[in-house]
């Protein structure tokens, strides 16, 4: 995708618990970040090839497997953290493509996910959010001591006031008990907390808990067919821009936010 679309996330009518924006907010001050639109998640797969050799099938598995987890403990409201999912997730895995995984390789592969690369342009996009007065943080499945790990490893811890993690509601989004701890994180209302989803699922949970939501999509995915559309870019330069288009201006422009 060259561009993005600048255009405000539209969810249709449901009779979701989800609210709406409150239109009485008055702008965008603060940005949640889903984890992969900062951190290259191919390098699971990379992990993968030098663990067990090329197997793609292996590495889809355990990461849909990964997912699906996620989402059937959230809808069942049987909670385990992120790490034991990525730890059952892999058992599964094995048992499906008949792998056999010492512990060294084992422990190899579940520290994937907290040693992933950052994208080039993570750094640069986040200080000039920051320079633009937005509070920042991620607001990830991940368990708390797995973004602490990948955040630290990486050098951009300080990049934020807080690391959310959907384990304070005992579920993983796109429960809105999980959106809502931004709320309570930065005490403002949804609709002044820019989100930035990696997935299109994950997008159109945003959506419909009420943030202004920018879907960073770096693949060229197609949309889901949820009945939401959102602004969309291949990377986080093109969510800066979308947020500027918001009225999110450089310091020295003279409408730059200030935190509350």
């Amino acid at each position: 995708m060259g561009g993005a679309a600048l255009t405000a996330c539209a969810p249709a009518p449901s009779a979701s618990l989800a609210k709406a924006p409150d239109s009485s907010a008055q702008g965008v001050r603060a940005v949640a970040f889903d984890l992969f639109t900062l951190f290259d998640p191919r390098g699971v797969d990379r992990r993968v090839a030098e663990v067990v050799g090329e197997n793609p099938a292996f590495a889809a598995t355990w990461k849909t497997k990964l997912f699906e987890y996620s989402w059937l403990r959230a809808a069942s409201g049987q909670y385990r953290d992120f790490q034991g999912l990525v730890q059952d997730a892999l058992l599964y895995a094995t048992r499906a493509h008949g792998v056999n995984l010492v512990p060294t390789a084992r422990a190899r592969l579940e520290a994937a996910f907290v040693e992933l690369a950052a994208w080039p342009e993570s750094r640069g996009v986040l200080a000039a959010l920051r320079e633009r007065g937005l509070r920042l943080a991620p607001l990830a499945n991940f368990s708390p001591a797995m973004i602490q790990s990948l955040l630290t490893q990486a050098g951009l811890v300080q990049e934020f006031d807080d690391l959310i993690s959907t384990d304070r509601a005992r579920s993983y989004k796109p429960d809105p008990r999980a959106y809502a701890l931004a709320e309570a994180s930065f005490g403002l209302s949804r609709s002044q907390i820019a989100f930035a989803a990696f997935g299109s699922w994950d997008a159109s949970g945003g959506s419909w808990f009420g943030f202004p939501t920018f879907w960073v999509n770096r693949f060229s995915q197609p949309d889901e067919v949820l009945g939401v559309s959102c602004a969309s870019g291949p990377d986080l330069e093109h969510l800066l821009r979308w947020l500027e288009s918001l009225g999110v201006s450089p310091a020295g422009s003279g409408r730059q936010l200030s935190t509350p």
